[in-house]
């Protein structure tokens, strides 16, 4: 029997980072290509509709906004210099709140960090997020320990990655954690992503 995919939501906004939400859209998006079903079904959502417009000017018209979402099984927060002002948005960091409640993952990359910490899923967690925010993480999430030195740390539900790039390597592990680490490993080949595995690519710097 044939199961549904896993549907994952990558929550947009202005001033998100590229590659925090490109690199595990391509990872969700091209797992199982070469054989399918595919096993995630991946789109983006906005807390509005119309364009929002990425760091650099790269204008992305977001598939959902957060009031018609369907329901994700896994909901990826990115981060980037539009996180600083997202976190005093109370209506998206309680539908934030609110959905991860329900997800079987929770996922985020670089400052994408700060924004569970003020839905208030960090509490008593391990956490990682961007080199260049990991003090304004502490400000905003003390009860939280902070480990900068892994590129992504699994909690159970909560997963998060630190900056940019190390979000392809979080990705690659759900998918290796979900589905095995051949096809995580299939997967990375495709995207020719020079990925070691899951147990090399959990420390950002030896």
């Amino acid at each position: 029997m044939i199961s549904d995919p896993r549907k994952v939501a990558i929550l947009i906004f202005d001033d998100v980072e590229v590659l925090d939400f490109c690199g595990p859209f391509e990872v969700f998006s091209v797992t199982g290509l070469l054989t399918p079903p595919p096993p995630f079904s991946v789109y983006t959502v906005a807390e509005t509709a119309g364009p929002i417009t990425a760091r650099n000017g790269l204008s992305v018209n977001p598939r959902y906004t957060t009031r018609e979402c369907p329901a994700p099984d896994i909901l990826l927060i990115p981060g980037g210099m539009g996180t600083r002002r997202e976190i005093h948005n109370r209506a998206l960091t309680d539908w934030i709140a609110r959905r991860a409640e329900q997800v079987e993952l929770i996922l985020s990359v670089c400052t994408g960090a700060l924004l569970l910490a003020k839905a208030g899923l960090l509490d008593g967690l391990e956490a990682t997020t961007h080199h260049g925010a990991l003090d304004l993480l502490r400000q905003h999430t003390p009860r939280t320990k902070i480990s900068p030195e892994k590129r992504f740390i699994d909690n159970g539900k909560v997963i998060v990655s630190a900056g940019i790039s190390a979000g392809i390597d979080m990705s690659l592990y759900v998918v290796g954690r979900l589905l095995g680490e051949d096809e995580a490993l299939q997967t990375a080949r495709y995207m020719e992503y020079d990925w070691k595995g899951i147990e090399a690519s959990y420390f950002a710097w030896e």
